[in-house]
């Protein structure tokens, strides 16, 4: 058991027994159920109510091993909230008002292929397979690796990045695709939380937002019928307006 869970165990055990005013081990099933409820009534949300059942559960079945009174404890399931998703015209104002064209191509290709922020930061140049039209993802989640969908409109936004990042001299053959503060090092995830949330507020977008936003939003568009296509327009869009500011 880690430290940490270590610690909050032993709050919330010490809380039970300020409830109680005596010892736990001395505690029946009644006192647990009466504890629960006091819980709810007191307004404790779903995380303090089962961050004391597994605590409770780990004391009264490990360390008093009294499994009858374990079994009496509830957890509360945690309400569902859903995602916030962009429109596909939110998602096309982010994405053009995304700091510079570094930060265009990678916002674009968090939305344009579903990458998750990690994966796009971790991306290197030689992952760009413009022959096949994929994107190739090494050590995604769960250790696997896969590829994702490369449109041509994304292809071409990289392209110039490509160009733009030659000419500043932080794009190398073999080196990543989107480098930090040194070309030796890869852009941080931070940096991409930081350069969405500055993009949403120049675009007037008032959601909670950020790369794994624009991974979602993909998603949602893909499943709504026909939006596949507005998918690519978006990324036509953000290529034209990128060519346009470059010249």
């Amino acid at each position: 058991m880690l430290p940490r869970t270590q610690e909050q165990y032993i709050r919330h055990v010490r809380r039970f027994a300020a409830y109680l005013g005596r010892p736990p081990d001395t505690a029946t099933a009644e006192d647990l159920r009466n504890f629960q409820i006091h819980q709810h009534e007191s307004g404790a949300s779903a995380g303090t109510i089962n961050g004391a059942v597994s605590a409770l559960r780990f004391l009264y079945t490990v360390t008093l091993r009294r499994r009858d009174l374990a079994r009496g404890l509830v957890a509360m399931r945690r309400p569902h909230k859903m995602r916030e998703v962009l429109s596909v015209e939110e998602a096309a104002r982010l994405l053009e008002a995304a700091p510079g064209i570094k930060y265009k191509a990678a916002l674009g290709v968090a939305y344009g292929a579903g990458l998750r922020v990690s994966e796009v930061a971790h991306l290197k140049v030689d992952d760009i397979d413009s022959t096949r039209m994929l994107i190739r993802v090494e050590q995604g989640k769960g250790g696997r690796d896969r590829n994702a969908m490369l449109s041509p409109q994304l292809l071409e936004l990289l392209r110039m990045w490509w160009r733009e990042g030659k000419r500043r001299g932080v794009m190398f053959p073999h080196g990543w695709l989107f480098p930090g503060r040194s070309y030796t090092d890869p852009i941080s995830t931070r940096q991409l939380h930081r350069a969405v949330q500055e993009a949403a507020e120049v675009a007037g977008i008032r959601k909670r937002v950020g790369p794994h936003t624009l991974r979602h939003s993909f998603a949602t568009h893909l499943l709504e019928q026909d939006v596949d296509i507005r998918v690519i327009q978006v990324l036509l869009r953000m290529a034209t307006y990128c060519q346009r500011t470059a010249g």
